[in-house]
């Protein structure tokens, strides 16, 4: 793969594959048929991962430890040839060794057979009626044919797509796997026959049903509606990305900022040029940052303006002068329109060309694009920054759909420290605050459209803001406190797959080409080659043992008498060959990783070797990498060194741009163990003004004085709750009180996590609410603070994190203490002391712990 999978892309890839090995098992043994769909919220990567998946069933994969599937036919179906170019454009970009394997069905395919190791993309239009491909097919999908019907004339060739499905299931030596692309779509039966990709599915007529359906879809719901009228199928376990972990990913925007009329009237113009501002500002934003951070590529962005279904020419006309007018630098040329009829669109004097919507993305020429109703599935548009839409207040679910193509990150990552390079815009001018709170709800929780048109995408971990106010560094608090900030501890959320071999490579290859440290990489596998070599005296026996099984195979015969008599068996042994010896160094490289088995070779051959020394040194591999103790000890060493690195290399990688910086979090995040990392200092926020009910009132929030983010009138606007009002009035009124944070609730480098175990032994971070900032005896002093019901099913996993951060980190913070409401009165655990951290371990009752001598009163 040319990119690096994200951590929940990994996991899925491995889910998907788990059931591909068995699909393919079930086939063979027993002709049983399966289908099971992965499922991902729009912006997730899902193409990517299924572009990981085919490339591992093709070529076999060391990470996932997956053997290639030397038979392996993966036909991808959708019913849009234009979403069948981007997929195909996709998985070219994503994976090297699928290039050329990579096959577009266009109407003169004569193919008799798909061949093994190609991914063949086909559309519902290829497979018309009207079609090239399926002429000739209407015996072949009558299950009343005569044989005479179904058989070519000996000078015919098999000439239709059906001939080849037929062909390729029935050798044995191929498996043919169906990828369905978003595959919700296109299955509704259309009075009451088959649709096309049922017919697929099911078969029909002398074509046999696909063996294996693999279903792409943004929700399991969908797939499982989708399949309901497939028959004879058995339903593998669904593939489900946690939403959550796609937004904190960074792939996805964080907030979304809706601008809406707060009294009716014509505001259509209004809110058109804010929009046109609106994007002229991020383009200046986005200059700065990629000047500053030095990027290749520039991000350009868009403002997109979506019309009513039927505008009238005046409405058209108005729209374009007003953006024209708005900004007058603007060239004619960088307008450009994705409207249905497919063609220039010509009004007033002006032309505004059509465009294919896969294609906005990377013209950067254009800088507005007109749309109508929500564009089809599959078209994204990470640069699409602003949206203005002219569609009436009754349509929420088409703004959501159309929000859903534009909140992929521009170079998919987070920006650190800057909410609004974070965010996307949309203005709102028909519709009222009562039908922009459904909007608001449905972005929120990434609900899906029950019509199956798309989703908003993510929504766990983001914010819809309505008109928020943008917020800047408090400068009027003490530099010390910024420096207090930035040097607290917070800490990683360990992953389930982390491979600490590669990791470590991955770290010594980028501190080297960093020039962070000298020659890491040759110093990492001169490390591991060490304890290797140490490793295998210390456990020669067992790599004895296993050199055994690495040069013979042992195998059993039975033989029996003819015309009866008691079976006798007999064992034998064979050698093994360069082959067989190959396949067991291949086995020792997904337990020790390519890079270091290469390197452990060239630590053994010497440089006047000769092919037999090659060869006993990848024996010699091979068996060592079938030793569990010797790989686990590598694997510690290899965490322990990558450890010791980053935390070593902390402050020097402060230097690097945040792209780089962005390699480092990835390899930070994937420990074994939660290890401390950096806090970056807030840059640029927004905040919410109002408090908003579900009838449509408004209140103002009210706002609190010496935050570390402001407005320009020094003041921090936030709704907290009945606790956490408790817990800062008591905190803001002690002696020596500076400044506070509020700690966000998502995954960004500003907010400070904390590992704990939840009940399922899975990692999870727990974001304390506040940090406080006093003035000490020798400075500047820091109090961690976190009201949490005790009633709450994670309220013990959580304070067990907390004590574990607090056995680490305690010294670094004067106070570390959790607060609960009981029985009418607050009541605190203080965290740094011995006998409450012993307790929490020992104890299961959070109430009994706050109620107990342990506890004190909060005041």
């Amino acid at each position: 793969m040319r990119y690096t999978l994200k951590d929940y892309q990994a996991e899925a890839v491995g889910n998907v594959l788990r059931n591909l090995a068995q699909a393919k098992d079930m086939y063979q043994r027993y002709g049983s048929l399966s289908q099971f769909s992965l499922s991902a919220t729009t912006g997730a990567g899902k193409t990517v991962m299924a572009a990981a998946v085919i490339e591992a069933l093709i070529s076999g994969s060391d990470e996932f430890d997956f053997a290639a599937d030397p038979g392996a036919v993966v036909l991808w179906f959708s019913d849009d040839p234009s979403l069948n170019e981007q997929s195909r454009a996709r998985i070219q970009a994503a994976s090297s060794e699928l290039d050329w394997r990579l096959k577009l069905i266009t109407n003169d395919f004569r193919e008799t057979s798909f061949q093994p190791g190609h991914v063949y993309f086909l559309n519902t239009q290829k497979l018309s009626k009207t079609s090239n491909l399926v002429k000739g097919a209407g015996a072949r999908l009558d299950p009343s044919a005569t044989i005479d019907e179904l058989t070519p004339a000996p000078d015919e060739m098999q000439s239709n797509i059906y001939d080849t499905i037929i062909n390729t299931i029935e050798n044995k030596e191929l498996t043919l796997y169906l990828v369905l692309d978003e595959a919700h779509r296109g299955m509704k039966p259309q009075r009451d026959r088959s649709t096309i990709v049922q017919r697929l599915i099911n078969g029909q007529g002398q074509v046999p049903p696909i063996p294996i359906v693999f279903g792409i879809s943004a929700t399991v719901e969908r797939f499982d509606q989708a399949m309901k009228s497939v028959t004879n199928r058995t339903a593998l376990p669904s593939v489900e990305v946690d939403s959550a972990l796609v937004q904190a990913s960074g792939l996805l925007k964080d907030d979304i900022v809706l601008s809406i009329p707060a009294e009716s009237g014509a505001f259509d113009t209004v809110l058109l040029r804010r929009a046109v501002e609106k994007i002229r500002e991020a383009g200046r934003a986005w200059d700065a940052y990629t000047r500053e951070q030095e990027e290749a590529d520039a991000v350009v962005p868009l403002l997109v303006v979506q019309m009513a279904d039927k505008p009238s020419d005046e409405t058209l006309v108005r729209t374009i002068d007003t953006i024209l007018e708005s900004w007058p630098e603007l060239d004619h040329g960088a307008i450009a329109n994705v409207f249905g009829e497919h063609q220039d669109l010509k009004v007033g004097g002006y032309t505004i060309p059509y465009i294919e919507p896969q294609r906005v993305q990377d013209s950067t020429h254009v800088r507005v694009l007109i749309a109508k109703s929500a564009i089809s599935t599959g078209w994204d548009c990470p640069r699409a920054e602003v949206l203005v839409s002219f569609r009436p207040a009754s349509d929420p679910t088409n703004i959501t759909q159309l929000l859903g193509r534009m909140i992929r990150t521009p170079l998919a990552r987070r920006i650190p420290g800057n909410e609004v390079l974070n965010s996307v815009d949309c203005m709102l001018p028909y519709f009222d605050r009562t039908t922009a709170m459904r909007v608001a709800e449905m972005l929120m929780h990434g609900a899906t459209s029950k019509d199956d048109e798309g989703d908003s995408g993510g929504g766990e971990g983001r914010r819809v803001l309505f008109d928020p106010v943008l917020l800047h560094p408090n400068l009027e608090l003490p530099a010390e406190v910024w420096e207090k900030f930035e040097a607290l501890p917070t800490v990683t959320i360990p992953k389930h797959r982390s491979k600490p071999i590669k990791r470590l490579t991955a770290l010594a290859a980028a501190l080297t080409k960093d020039k962070v440290v000298d020659q890491a990489l040759k110093r990492a596998h001169d490390e591991l080659n060490n304890v290797v070599a140490s490793r295998a005296m210390q456990y020669k026996a067992q790599v004895d043992r296993a050199r055994e099984d690495v040069l013979t195979m042992s195998g059993e015969e039975l033989r029996a008498r003819l015309g009866g008599g008691l079976w006798v068996n007999s064992s034998f042994e064979l050698a093994a060959d360069t082959r067989a010896i190959t396949e067991a160094y291949k086995v020792a490289e997904r337990h020790l990783s390519p890079a270091l088995c290469s390197s452990y070779v060239d630590f053994l051959v010497p440089e006047d070797a000769i092919e037999d020394d090659l060869l006993e040194a990848y024996i010699e591999v091979a068996a060592i990498g079938l030793v569990p103790d010797i790989v686990v000890s590598v694997e510690a060493e290899a965490d322990r060194l990558a450890r010791t690195w980053l935390t070593d290399t902390r402050v020097d990688r402060k230097n690097l741009s945040d792209d780089k910086q962005a390699e480092y979090d990835r390899l930070e995040g994937m420990s074994t163990e939660p290890e401390r990392i950096s806090l970056v200092s807030p840059k640029t926020g927004q905040a919410e003004t109002k408090a908003r009910e579900a009838d449509g009132s408004e209140t103002d929030l009210p706002v609190y004085r010496n935050h570390l983010m402001v407005t320009d009138a020094g003041d921090y606007p936030v709704e907290l709750n009945s606790w956490e009002r408790h817990v800062f009035a008591a905190e803001s009124g002690r002696n020596g009180f500076v400044g506070w944070w509020r700690n966000p609730d998502r995954a960004v480098k500003e907010s400070l996590a904390i590992a704990y175990m939840d009940g399922a032994r899975n990692w999870k971070a727990l974001r304390p609410d506040f940090v406080f900032f006093a003035e000490g005896q020798n400075g500047v002093v820091v109090d961690l603070v976190d009201p949490h019901g005790h009633h709450l099913a994670d309220a013990m996993p959580k304070l067990r994190g907390l004590a574990d951060f607090a056995e680490h980190y305690g010294n670094e913070f004067r106070r570390i203490e959790s607060v609960a409401e009981t029985n009418g009165v607050y009541r605190v655990l203080d965290l740094k002391r011995d006998q409450v951290r012993e307790a929490i371990r020992d104890v299961h009752d959070a109430k009994a712990l706050y109620e107990s001598d342990l506890s004190s009163d909060y005041r």
